[in-house]
């Protein structure tokens, strides 16, 4: 058994066994008390209540000049909001754990998840198109309807997302508590240094947080929908295996020697490729025996056999060699028959 730091970097031998979150009540409380506070915000901001002169408030404020020593590092801080940079490398490290476990579902979750983020926050941000803090017309408005895009915020609801599916995929209760501790510090922070940076109002983070978090707690009902859509996709990538497999199978093999046999699917025998090809002189009976052969097409025919002369058995075997003789002295010419088709 390994016990080096690099022995979880190999493939496990057979996929684990993986429990699913259910939606339990536990679950569904959560969910509901999250969606009482997304519309709450939307509710709040639509009347344009105490929560729009607080937004208001913390702009003229204009955090980012009081502490002003915090700019450069908030700077790169707020990168881990951003769709692209976060979702690259989450991927990467969901698809290591895809590869090791022997399943799509991480992937397929992260997929599901941005798709859904990008559906449900991206169209209340077009429907509501409130204007951000630095292009405010108005003290007080809400700057609702005026072609914004900043309602709520998408980092603040990305980093929720993106992080916190790390905490869902976790196999373990330790950590998915260490991780969904980790994935709230991040995605409080990033929403925080938004309102610092004044790109976005509070109440923008505030509803960012809450499309986030009720993204991850509806993922259980999209789980029947990922495993159909796992195994459509196992099914296809095993279908493409066995045809390649039986590709592989009717590739011909080259003939090792130049004489040696050839494929017949390749060459097929033709009609009347049959023909024969020498007569030879039966040794030593003084009546020749024809000796039909075939011939293989491609191939040229075969020189007729001779017999060689023994030290013991010379004259008769020149007088098989040579044929029957006429005369003494006088020797007849083999016959020569024409090699016919038929």
């Amino acid at each position: 058994m390994r016990t080096d730091i690099f022995a979880r970097l190999d493939r496990e031998p057979e996929p684990p066994k993986i429990e699913v979150p259910r939606m339990t009540r536990t679950r569904l409380a959560l969910f509901g008390g999250t969606l009482a506070f997304y519309l709450a915000i939307v509710v709040a901001v639509l009347l344009s209540t105490w929560l729009v002169t607080l937004d208001w408030k913390i702009m003229l404020f204009r955090p980012y000049q009081q502490w002003q020593e915090l700019h450069a590092f908030l700077d790169y801080y707020v990168v881990l909001g951003q769709r692209g940079p976060t979702a690259v490398m989450v991927a990467a490290w969901l698809g290591w754990r895809s590869w090791r476990q022997h399943t799509l579902r991480p992937l397929l979750c992260l997929g599901a998840a941005l798709l859904l983020l990008n559906v449900t926050v991206g169209a209340v941000k077009l429907g509501l198109g409130r204007l951000g803090p630095h292009y405010a017309t108005q003290v007080g408005s809400a700057e609702l309807f005026a072609g914004g895009d900043i309602f709520p915020s998408g980092h603040t609801a990305n980093a929720v997302v993106t992080w916190g599916i790390l905490a869902y995929l976790a196999t373990t209760p330790r950590a998915r508590r260490y991780l969904s501790a980790l994935s709230a510090v991040v995605a409080l922070g990033v929403g925080l240094t938004t309102v610092y940076l004044g790109t976005h109002w509070l109440s923008d983070v505030l509803l960012g947080w809450a499309a986030g978090l009720l993204i991850l707690l509806a993922l259980p009902w999209c789980e029947p929908v990922l495993a159909v859509a796992e195994a459509w996709i196992l099914g296809v990538r095993d279908r493409l295996r066995e045809q390649l497999r039986s590709r592989r199978r009717l590739v011909p093999s080259l003939p090792v020697a130049g004489g040696g046999p050839l494929p017949g699917h390749l060459f097929p025998p033709r009609p009347g490729a049959e023909e024969p090809v020498r007569e030879a002189v039966g040794a030593g009976s003084g009546r020749g025996t024809a000796a039909r052969g075939t011939a293989r097409p491609g191939q040229p025919l075969a020189a007729p056999r001779t017999a060689h002369p023994s030290h013991h058995a010379g004259h008769h075997a020149v007088r098989s060699e040579r044929g029957p003789v006429g005369q003494a002295g006088s020797r007849r010419p083999p016959h020569s028959r024409p090699v016919t088709g038929g």
